[in-house]
């Protein structure tokens, strides 16, 4: 009992910290920003802590198949990080910030081609921008978006190499996925492959998509500024990790159901003699 709460604990202050970080590292950050900043931090450490405390999951998927939610969070912090210190350089004046301030401009400008999520999110900004800004989104898209695929690459490795999520020991579907209802209907197997291909197709359209929509709705609504730091780095990272944990959460279900299609050949292999030994 003391461990889980011990490590319920960790990781609720992980995710707070996580979500303190910019309004820490940037410079001139308001006092209503940080208070809005601070509940917002409360009440994301305490889902976490509320969920890795409790004996049974209740909306936290993979709990007991590491690392697959440290690999997200790892993910998440990581774009969040890289993005502040990126929104942050010039306040910072550290050669960590002057360096991830370079390799943000090579990773943009490598990914900036017509077409690409990159020049598309570069497109949402009114007409007339100035140069630094349309240089500064595009910079953070490509970090956030090429952050999100290393989470995603390094799962598909993880699978491939590590033999996830068994080589940890036996996995429960039932624990590990809790909102997924064996009841539901259908064969279980077609429909985890089912929601593995609708999460990857999704995961894959959304940076596609949400930039369009993103312009038509700071028309009709009042404007999100991407020229405020904290709102670029939050806006960049939605758009860029949710897509890659959709992705992600696609390629797992699709590892689960090749385990449970593994499992029935194995299950029937193993009852074809018996049963023509029977009927012999």
């Amino acid at each position: 009992m003391i461990v889980r709460i011990t490590g319920a604990l960790l990781r609720a202050l992980l995710v707070a910290l996580m979500v303190v970080t910019p309004s820490l590292l940037l410079p001139a950050v308001s006092a209503d920003t940080t208070q809005i900043v601070v509940l917002v931090a409360l009440i994301a450490g305490g889902f976490v802590f509320t969920e890795y405390n409790s004996r049974i999951p209740v909306l936290l998927e993979f709990r007991y198949a590491p690392p697959y939610n440290r690999l997200r969070f790892y993910t998440l912090f990581g774009i969040v990080l890289l993005l502040t210190t990126t929104q942050a350089g010039p306040a910072l004046d550290t050669p960590i910030a002057d360096l991830f301030n370079s390799i943000s401009r090579i990773l943009a400008t490598t990914i900036d081609f017509p077409y690409s999520p990159v020049r598309l999110a570069t497109l949402t900004l009114p007409a007339g921008s100035p140069v630094e800004l349309v240089n500064a989104v595009r910079d953070a898209a490509g970090v956030a978006y090429i952050g999100g695929m290393i989470g995603v690459v390094v799962l598909a490795l993880l699978i491939r190499l590590h033999r996830w999520p068994t080589r940890s020991g036996a996995f429960n579907v039932w624990v590990n996925l809790p909102m997924f209802e064996p009841t539901g209907g259908g064969d279980v197997l077609q429909r985890l492959k089912r929601d593995a291909g609708l999460n990857v197709l999704l995961g894959f359209l959304l940076p596609f998509l949400t930039p369009p929509l993103f312009k038509l709705l700071t028309a009709a609504l009042a404007p999100l500024s991407l020229a405020n730091p904290q709102s670029m780095i939050w806006i960049m990272t939605a758009w860029a990790f949710i897509p890659a944990n959709l992705i992600m959460r696609g390629i797992a279900l699709s590892r689960i159901a090749d385990l449970i299609g593994e499992k029935r050949r194995r299950t029937y292999a193993e009852e074809e003699p018996a049963l023509h030994q029977h009927t012999a």
